[in-house]
């Protein structure tokens, strides 16, 4: 359970706030830290709702919270306390408060072995100081020993289903019936060979398009040049080359 308490959270889930801010107000060092909230969760999915609770004690502008957690039918406390915050102190002290006690239980420690990176931002000036107003950079990318964040590759494509491939190929038919010169069957073709390429036809669709398209050119008597390889579907002499024949 203790394993399960202190993982790592999504990097999603890390907040950062500057401590101080360099005299040219270029970069600041950021703390890492968590929503009080992210803690309650985190008891919920390990322990279970109704296996863990909380208490707080006033002690002048200090708040104390007891945090227990039910472990083999028998209550164990932990207990750790905060100040007053700047913003809606007492809020403000128990959500600190609750956030340290679940230090004890190895929920966000590992947050606080985390090298304070200093990390490039803006400032405002007030008072003739540096004032901290938002990072420019990510702050774990200057985290040292950390593994830059992942950057998301696009998606590929999804293939649509041969039904939805098929009902399509019909749907061309259809728009075919308005193009009255070879110009209009390339305007139509282009829209298809867009649709194609966004739903990842197979070949054999693509192919299948191509032939309609092929021959409505054909029926044509249109003064325009004829437009070659319109709608690439097959791996032909003369259309192998165009980019949307792989697959």
């Amino acid at each position: 359970m203790f394993d399960q308490l202190s993982a790592e959270f999504p990097r999603d889930a890390i907040s950062w706030r500057a401590q101080s801010v360099t005299k040219d107000g270029t970069k600041a060092m950021a703390l890492a830290y968590i929503d009080a909230r992210d803690v309650m969760d985190r008891l919920d999915e390990v322990c279970g709702p109704s296996e863990w609770q909380d208490r707080y004690e006033f002690h002048g502008a200090r708040t104390v919270c007891y945090l227990s957690i039910r472990v083999n039918g028998e209550w164990i406390t932990k207990a750790d306390g905060a100040g007053d915050s700047d913003v809606e102190a007492e809020k403000g002290a128990i959500s600190d408060a609750l956030k340290r006690a679940a230090v004890k239980w190895g929920i966000g420690r590992y947050l606080y072995h985390l090298k304070s990176p200093w990390v490039p931002c803006e400032t405002s000036d007030y008072n003739g100081k540096k004032q901290w107003k938002s990072w420019t950079a990510s702050p774990w990318d200057y985290v040292r020993g950390q593994p830059p964040v992942a950057k998301k590759e696009p998606e590929a494509p999804k293939a649509t289903s041969a039904a939805e491939q098929k009902r399509q190929l019909l749907e061309i038919d259809k728009d075919l019936l308005d193009a009255h010169s070879v110009s209009d069957v390339k305007r139509v073709a282009d829209i298809w060979q867009t649709i194609a390429t966004r739903d990842g036809w197979s070949r054999d669709y693509k192919l299948a398009a191509k032939e309609k398209f092929d021959a409505a050119r054909a029926s044509l008597t249109d003064t325009v040049d004829e437009i070659e390889n319109t709608f690439p579907g097959s791996r032909t002499v003369d259309d192998r080359m165009h980019p949307l024949n792989a697959g």
